[in-house]
């Protein structure tokens, strides 16, 4: 089964991109889902017909969901939040604000991707097709699998043993309920749903997409997405440039356009060099339907394979040494002052920027010590040797 995630800066034409994708991979006999994580939800406009909370049928093999939050909501937080509801209730906080102070920011996306994990996990699809949202959110919405798992290995086992231990004496000096133990197990539910998640997507058979228009705000933006979603482990298998402008015409306003924009695609091209870059140019209309879609993506995508799955090792590998081993980290666009590195027990924290990932190091090397790094053509490279040796 092939996934396929569709990200960029707001309003460069993904939700168009995906939908066409699918098309695409419909028209040629594969059983495809197109399912949106954005709030926005324009998949119902991309394809000019209504679509339901579950999956609705727009054409042969093409199937469209935008995800009916509350529903899923009532089936994966629902436990947590009649818990919610009885400490703001205690607090003296009236029914209708204490139902919208227990939605938690970002519900809809996270409640989205594990709607993505029913799918994936049923077999029932060939292709799956991910309208994500915009990119700052979509790499927010990545990183929480591992930045929940943190918590969950390290400070929740604390937590439910001291309210287990103390609950009648936590209860009556707090004057509030204190979790059941269902409460606790909604979370760990929550967790291993959201981990394996992060596991398809990481997958070989899945990947990431970036969808930009030539400005070098956006290009700017698809270069620091593509160092993030590396961090954390997601493939990025190319580059679809939106809205190109055809170099055909003599008009002057149009040169002008179409002279900015060659400089722009040049340094896309540079950028993300390995990577296929797909040119879509400047349409009169937006798509909308499926027949125009199918036509947006093949003209895209021109003879290339839009389902093939990237090839190569993947965002981290390991490997042996004479004298240790080298994890490396597919990093491009980060320079070394991008990046901090700390090491703590058997954990590597790297930060570049604004994002950090905690990594539970393999077996192999939480026995070794961090020798050296260094940043080499895109890459991080931690050097480990085994402990007791000199540097």
């Amino acid at each position: 089964m092939r996934i396929i995630l569709f990200t960029g800066k707001g309003g460069v034409g993904k939700t168009t991109a995906a939908a066409g994708t699918a098309t695409m991979a419909a028209v040629r006999g594969n059983r495809t889902l197109v399912l949106s994580t954005d709030a926005a939800h324009s998949l119902s406009d991309a394809f000019g017909v209504p679509i339901a909370g579950e999956p609705t049928e727009v054409d042969g093999n093409l199937f469209v969901q935008q995800v009916d939050a509350q529903r899923r909501f009532e089936r994966s937080w629902l436990e947590i939040q009649d818990y919610l509801l009885l400490v703001l209730d205690a607090a003296g906080v009236d029914p209708i604000t204490a139902e919208e102070l227990t939605v938690i920011p970002g519900a809809e996306e996270v409640l989205a991707l594990l709607e993505l994990r029913a799918h994936a996990m049923s077999r029932e699809w060939d292709v799956i097709v991910v309208d994500c949202a915009p990119t700052a959110e979509t790499l927010r919405l990545l990183a929480l699998p591992e930045a929940l798992g943190w918590y969950m290995d390290r400070v929740f086992p604390m937590e439910r043993r001291i309210v287990k231990a103390l609950k009648p004496v936590l209860a009556r000096a707090a004057g509030v309920p204190m979790p059941h133990d269902s409460v606790f197990d909604a979370i760990e539910r929550l967790h291993r749903d959201l981990e394996e998640v992060h596991q398809i997507l990481a997958g070989k058979d899945s990947s990431v997409r970036l969808v930009l228009t030539p400005e070098a705000v956006v290009v700017a933006e698809a270069r620091r997405s593509f160092t993030t979603l590396s961090l954390f482990g997601y493939r990025v298998d190319g580059v679809i440039a939106n809205r190109v402008f055809p170099s055909a015409g003599s008009d002057a306003w149009r040169r002008r356009w179409v002279e900015s924009q060659s400089k722009i695609l040049d340094e896309v091209e540079q950028s993300f060099a390995g990577l296929p870059i797909w040119r879509s140019s400047y349409r009169p209309s937006e798509p909308v339907g499926a027949d125009e879609l199918a036509a947006f993506a093949t003209a895209a995508y021109g003879d290339d394979d839009p389902l093939a799955a990237p090839v190569g090792e993947g965002p981290m590998t390991v490997r042996r040494t004479g004298t240790g081993a080298t994890l490396r980290f597919d990093l491009p666009f980060a320079a070394r002052s991008d990046i901090d590195l700390a090491r703590h027990g058997d954990e590597l924290v790297v930060t570049v920027g604004s994002y950090r990932r905690v990594l539970a190091l393999p077996t192999a090397l939480a026995k070794h010590t961090v020798a050296g790094a260094r940043v080499d053509e895109g890459s991080l490279q931690i050097r480990f040797q085994p402990s007791g040796e000199n540097e």
